[in-house]
């Protein structure tokens, strides 16, 4: 049982870090301009995700707000930890914008 507490603890902070991060709270208490975001999505996404976001190189976009969570999404292009996928050090403002963009694929 305790291990079973254990787990569950150190899972309900993983989920909670995220929140909690300067950055990821930054960017979600921007106004965000979709417009703005599909600019920055085409100069810095389309390559690889196509124009539409069906995907190419990457994975298909499409609802991939409903996928996964803001800070999710935020860790995913940041951290570019799934290869051939960069890290893409957006200023908040600019990450804002470019999820506020994503919800509409």
């Amino acid at each position: 049982m305790a291990i079973l507490l254990t787990v569950l603890g150190c899972w309900g902070v993983a989920l909670l870090l995220p929140l909690t991060d300067p950055y990821v709270q930054s960017v979600r208490s921007l106004v965000a301009d979709a417009k703005r975001g599909e600019q920055i999505y085409i100069m810095n996404c389309a390559g690889c995700h196509g124009l539409e976001g069906k995907g190419q190189v990457g994975p298909t976009l499409i609802q991939i707000s409903r996928r996964r969570s803001q800070p999710q999404l935020i860790h995913q292009i940041v951290s570019g930890e799934t290869p051939p996928m960069p890290k893409f050090q957006a200023q908040p403002q600019d990450m804002a914008d470019l999820l506020s963009y994503l919800k509409t694929l």
